[in-house]
């Protein structure tokens, strides 16, 4: 199967990234190459762009893609959390512009072999990277009820966190969980029939919740954002695209403390922490899809970008 995923957000992401022919972009997410395309056609042979991906299919995909720019392109198969480790070793000491597409893409959902969806019978797996050893079948089936409770109602915010912990322990004493549709069936059981009714599929919340833990999504979001920003040069931007609420208040309460980092009280006449402001966040709102896009592309519903320029 094609990696295929429709870019969300596209030109405004890339109208935001304020592109110089001759600068230096990075795509920490670089998926099927959709963002990276219209960046790297901007560019000049004295620009360069570095994509980094985790996933094998998107770095071959994206390969091919990019082949008429291979002048102007490195690709890298990295967590983007490594990112700006990977580009000093290469000499990189700064970027222009760099572009996180966070979440799991139309390809990772679509390809049934990985195990992301509720929506077809097979493995449980949910690796972003399939060199790592940790999968989902192993949370299901390791983690204590406590651990997945918490997993559950903090990554998935459901508010039958607790009740689906129990009946997954409940059901793997009888025999491992094996398959999406197996978890699907223990899920089901575990939530009243009227609350059912409600709120799309019943699994959508603890699937989520288990693709983000396996991939360490929200910790490598946070523990990247600061570093990211550090390696832009004066004037360079730093746009995100969210996809659920716990990954856009992260990015949020991040850019603010980049724009704001004083941390003296209120009625202090003037600043003591010596913290300094390291940019500004870019509009008050964050830039939702248009309502072409919408119909287009039902998977934009949820998303948000955000922007922050460097001083």
């Amino acid at each position: 199967m094609e990696f295929k995923h429709k870019s969300v957000l596209l030109e405004e992401t890339i109208e935001n990234l304020n592109i110089k022919p001759d600068g230096v972009y990075v795509d920490g997410t670089l998926g099927g190459a959709g963002h990276a395309s219209e960046i790297a056609a901007r560019l000049t042979k004295g620009g360069h762009l570095y994509g980094i991906d985790q996933d094998e299919d998107a770095i071959e995909t994206a390969t091919k893609r990019l082949e008429i720019y291979k002048d102007r392109v490195t690709i890298i198969r990295d967590n983007y959390e490594n990112a700006v480790g990977r580009l000093k070793e290469l000499g990189v000491n700064g970027a222009d512009g760099i572009l996180l597409d966070l979440g799991v893409s139309s390809y990772q959902l679509d390809e049934a072999k990985r195990g992301f969806s509720y929506r077809t019978d097979t493995a449980l797996d949910m690796r972003m990277d399939r060199r790592q050893s940790l999968t989902a079948r192993e949370i299901v089936n390791t983690y204590s009820e406590g651990e997945l409770f918490k997993v559950i109602r903090d990554y998935g915010e459901d508010r039958f966190a607790k009740n689906i912990a129990k009946h997954i322990v409940q059901a793997r004493e009888k025999e491992p969980i094996e398959t999406t549709f197996q978890l699907n069936d223990i899920i089901r059981a575990a939530i009243p029939a009227k609350m059912r009714a409600e709120g799309g599929h019943p699994s959508k919340r603890t699937f989520q919740a288990i693709r983000i833990e396996c991939n360490r999504e929200l910790d490598v979001l946070r523990d990247s954002i600061d570093g990211m920003i550090d390696f832009l040069n004066p004037g360079g931007r730093f746009a995100i695209i969210t996809f659920h609420s716990l990954e856009d208040r992260i990015v949020k309460t991040a850019f603010k403390q980049a724009q704001d980092p004083c941390i003296c009280p209120p009625d202090f006449p003037q600043c003591v922490c010596g913290r300094v402001s390291k940019g500004h966040v870019v509009g008050r709102k964050p830039i939702l899809p248009g309502e072409e896009e919408l119909e287009e592309n039902s998977r934009s519903k949820s998303a948000k970008l955000r922007v922050f320029e460097k001083i």
